[in-house]
């Protein structure tokens, strides 16, 4: 997995790119996340369009990221999820968690309303 950053308007947006397995990758995903944080930038938006497979510990690693995000006072958000992502979501009920938008710009847009 390979993780872009970029920050656009009032957020952080992550481009999540291959497989999401978790490991390894997960811890330095959770790091990463601690120090956007620890600079005071609360808005998150994963961008999960270059994804092309997630296992079970991909979505503990979004899990561990949401409950980061919320626990730091921020938010972290999903977008682009594909067809078999979002089955994924929905099959695990993680899409009631989740706020999930079809684009990266509709996930920055709902940040202004909050």
């Amino acid at each position: 997995m390979k993780v872009k950053t970029k920050e656009q308007y009032n957020a952080v947006v992550l481009e999540l790119k291959g497989n999401v397995m978790g490991g390894p990758e997960a811890e330095k995903f959770g790091q990463q996340l601690h120090q956007l944080l620890d600079e005071g930038k609360k808005n998150v938006i994963i961008d999960l369009a270059g994804v092309k497979f997630m296992n079970s510990s991909g979505l503990g690693m979004l899990i561990s990221g949401y409950t980061t995000m919320k626990n730091g006072g921020g938010t972290l958000k999903l977008a682009n999820a594909t067809e078999k992502i979002n089955s994924l979501l929905i099959i695990t009920k993680l899409i009631s968690i989740f706020e999930h938008y079809n684009s990266v710009d509709d996930a920055i847009k709902s940040l202004s309303g909050s």
